[in-house]
């Protein structure tokens, strides 16, 4: 065998050991899973523990490379579990109901509020709503067709008012009537838009509250995590790398220390809201998603769901039960 050839096969070995010392290395990139996550709405404060998942990399500690996309009033997220387009969704209870009267097949893998961040907001100087029977004779916004005439009904029926005895605006994203006063109850989402209205009223020495569904009777549940019985069945593995990776992320996210980090991972996405005003966004929903240390992130609280399903059959939105229960994950990977 002639000198030459000898080198020229030990630089083909090399080069092959280099190259599959590299394809090794590579490895962890390669094995990523790539799956979409379709949130309800804009990123802002509300979807903090879902963007520092991805920020922080508890996504990719589970091997899984995830598109995190905001929702709006054009995307929904149930919808695109059906289509294979997500393979997690972010929506409200009365949007997974719906879609299991329809005949969908919906899990619910994790609830983030424990507490509705839908209230109504009032000026403080100029009445108090203690109890239900505080909104007779008075204007209250609503969206109608949203959640909030839902919530609204209810609280009306459960404390024994016809609606004749208030007086129900609609409602849109224009404050105007608001601030004006000529809706003095106006519906919000408490970690958000409350926040920017307290700031503007604050302005002009004016006082605000909150009337809480919650605390007068009425337990409608907000966002939760969902995905597809085709995924838990096809894929559960995956469905349980992702949930533990989210729920970790949001425990992370809820912490007081980690805020700053917080904030400049939710600022990549949402350039509108001031630092200021995203920590107390931040305060507010750390109280809305863990209001009691003793109740862990992501927490599936039947009990609400199951009221949550009344309140829609009742009110005629759904023609009877879908036994909502037997769609939540409550036995949820630690």
């Amino acid at each position: 065998m002639k000198p030459g050839m000898t080198i020229h096969r030990l630089a083909a070995v090399l080069l092959l050991l280099i190259v599959g010392n590299g394809l090794t290395a590579a490895d962890p990139v390669l094995a990523q899973e790539k799956v979409v996550y379709r949130l309800k709405w804009l990123i802002n404060a509300s979807t903090a523990g879902d963007v520092f998942a991805l920020d922080q990399g508890f996504f990719s500690r589970e091997g899984l490379a995830v598109a995190v996309k905001a929702g709006g009033p054009e995307r929904d997220a149930l919808r695109e579990l059906e289509l294979g387009y997500a393979q997690f969704g972010v929506a409200s209870a009365d949007q997974v109901i719906r879609a299991l009267a329809k005949g969908a097949s919906v899990i619910v893998l994790a609830q983030l509020f424990q507490v509705n961040p839908l209230q109504w907001i009032y000026r403080a100087d100029d009445f108090s709503l203690t109890r239900t029977q505080d909104l007779e004779g008075r204007t209250v916004g609503i969206t109608y067709g949203g959640n909030d005439e839902t919530i609204m009904r209810a609280l009306l029926a459960s404390a024994g008012m016809n609606e004749n005895q208030v007086r129900l605006a609609s409602v849109r994203y224009d404050y105007t009537p608001f601030f004006e006063n000529q809706v003095p109850v106006w519906p919000v989402y408490r970690n958000t838009q409350g926040i920017f209205l307290s700031d503007k009223l604050a302005a002009g020495g004016e006082r605000v509250a909150f009337f809480d569904p919650s605390e007068h009777g009425v337990r409608f549940v907000a966002n939760s995590v969902v995905t597809s019985q085709k995924m838990m069945d096809l894929h559960p593995e995956t469905v349980g790398r992702f949930t533990r990776a989210l729920l970790a992320g949001w425990q992370a996210a809820m912490s007081p220390a980690r805020e700053t980090a917080v904030i400049q991972a939710v600022a990549q996405y949402d350039r509108d809201t001031s630092e200021s005003v995203m920590r107390r966004q931040l305060t507010v929903t750390r109280q809305m998603i863990q209001p009691d240390p003793g109740i862990p992130v992501g927490h599936i609280d039947a009990t609400a769901w199951q009221q949550t399903e009344q309140i829609m059959i009742q009110q005629r939105l759904i023609p009877g039960p879908v036994n909502v229960v037997d769609r939540l994950k409550t036995q949820q990977s630690p």
